[in-house]
């Protein structure tokens, strides 16, 4: 039976302190977009919003990028933590424990990046506020899944706001403001921890900062 919820720090904390996280924890592999719409860009400084247990955060550490990483759940954190350490990225990294519905950087960053994040407030009010966070000529990078109506995703049923769709997120990025370099849809097989496949519908938009 799926589960009624709202995406707050106690639901996210006992998700990962019980391992229902749906993601590749333990795995050195980011999620496949990260390196395709990142290819070309200069490393500079980065936000991860929403870095679980860091595999993107670290990715991008190991390639040059000053990554600070924010998560509401310490317990997620810890591992992300140790999973630096082996990689020998940690000076390169900042863990920042926070709710990113409340926080707000000191200073805008060269990229900002969000996968699958999903926040306790609406998904498309989360976009709109991460996406200030950009420098101008800066990267904003959103990977997301595009919930069906009636789907329980990784065994959970997600609030209605939470889901979104590739125009809605479009819609949101004012012309005058972003460059939309990247606007895609995509249905992809992954195999849970459980040894079951699953089929994921991401949305990938890429946009870069005017001013």
């Amino acid at each position: 039976m799926s589960e009624q919820h709202d995406f707050d720090r106690a639901y996210w904390e006992r998700r990962w302190q019980e391992g229902h996280h749906g993601g590749a924890v333990g795995t050195s592999d980011p999620h496949p977009y990260l390196a395709e719409e990142t290819s070309g860009l200069t490393p500079g400084t980065a936000l991860d919003a929403g870095c679980g247990t860091g595999t993107e955060a670290i990715w991008l550490a190991s390639h040059g990028w000053q990554v600070t990483a924010v998560d509401i759940t310490s317990a997620a954190l810890a591992v992300a933590a140790e999973h630096a350490t082996a990689s020998g990225v940690s000076e390169r990294l900042r863990w920042v424990e926070a709710d990113l519905t409340a926080w707000a950087p000191e200073a805008r960053f060269d990229l900002v990046t969000t996968h699958y994040a999903h926040p306790v407030m609406p998904q498309l009010a989360f976009y709109d506020r991460i996406s200030t966070w950009v420098a101008p000529g800066g990267t904003l990078l959103i990977v997301g899944h595009l919930h069906a109506p009636g789907a329980t995703g990784h065994g959970h049923h997600p609030p209605e706001e939470a889901s979104v769709t590739l125009a809605d997120i479009i819609a949101g990025l004012d012309s005058t403001t972003w460059e939309i370099l990247t606007a895609e849809e995509h249905h992809r097989t992954v195999t849970d921890p459980g040894g079951q496949e699953k089929t994921l519908h991401d949305v990938v938009v890429r946009a870069t900062r005017r001013s």
